[in-house]
Parts: structure tokens; C-alpha cells; sequence
């Protein structure tokens, strides 16, 4: 009984399809997309490069594909206009920092009049670190532009 149901186990996980078919689709679908793709690139025609491949040299063990491409420039700087405006983000939270700071300053200045330059030189402190929070956001926002 035991060994009916390990054969019909066996049966039920075989694939459907052999190895030799999948082999054939997959190549056909891979030259399929390789020949419809909107982004080929040219071949190379560096007898350099060639010479070089063959002979066994450490350029042989190179990238397939030199960085050339008008394609890659411009995703370079898509990326870095995306990282300085994502890092740009934090200068809103710098800006919402201050004006807690001094709506705290108001606040605090109508609740106890008296006790308005200790609180102003308390204000002006946490003025001081939001705003070098800000500074340091816009000097990461500048390093991913430009670095």
C-alpha cells in the first residue's frame, strides 16, 4: 500500500514538460527578447578589445560592455536629481523645527512676560540646532548632486 502511494507521488511531481523543451523556449524566448529590445547595443568592432579576449590578458576578465552609452550617462543623472530632491525632503522638517521653536517662544512669552530673555536665548539655542540639522540635510542633498 505504502509504495502505491510513493509511486503515485513520484508520478504526480514529475514536470510536464522534458528538459530538452524548456531548453528550446527558453533559448527561443532569450534571442526572441534580445532582437525586440528598444535599448540594443551596437557591436563592438575594437580589434583591440579582441585581440586582447583571446589572448587570455586581463582585459578578458573585463566588463562585456564598456560604460559609453548615452543611455547610462543619462540614468546617472536621473539618479542624482533623485537622491538630491529625496535629501532636500528634511529641509521641510528643518523649517517646521523653527517655527515650533518659536511658537514655543510665544507661548511661552504670553503665559510669563517677565520672563522673556531667558526664553528668547532658549529659543534662539533650539533655532541654532534645527537650523544645523537643515544645513547638514542640504549638504547631503549637494553631495548627491555633485559627488
Amino acid at each position: 500500500m505504502a509504495s502505491m502511494a510513493a509511486s503515485s507521488s513520484i508520478k504526480a511531481a514529475r514536470p510536464m514538460l522534458k528538459t530538452q523543451q524548456v531548453q528550446k523556449l527558453s533559448r527561443a524566448y532569450s534571442a526572441a527578447t534580445r532582437q525586440n529590445t528598444a535599448f540594443t547595443t551596437m557591436k563592438r568592432t575594437s580589434t583591440l578589445l579582441n585581440a586582447a579576449r583571446t589572448k587570455g590578458s586581463p582585459l578578458a576578465f573585463q566588463a562585456s560592455r564598456a560604460y559609453s552609452s548615452e543611455m547610462a550617462n543619462a540614468l546617472v543623472q536621473v539618479s542624482q536629481n533623485l537622491g538630491m530632491g529625496q535629501a532636500a525632503i528634511g529641509l521641510g522638517g528643518a523649517g517646521i523645527g523653527i517655527g515650533l521653536v518659536f511658537a514655543a517662544l510665544l507661548s511661552g512669552v504670553a503665559r510669563n512676560p517677565s520672563m522673556r530673555g531667558q526664553l528668547f536665548s532658549y529659543a534662539i539655542l533650539g533655532f541654532a540646532f534645527v537650523e544645523a540639522i537643515g544645513l547638514f540635510d542640504l549638504m547631503v542633498a549637494m553631495m548627491c548632486k555633485y559627488v
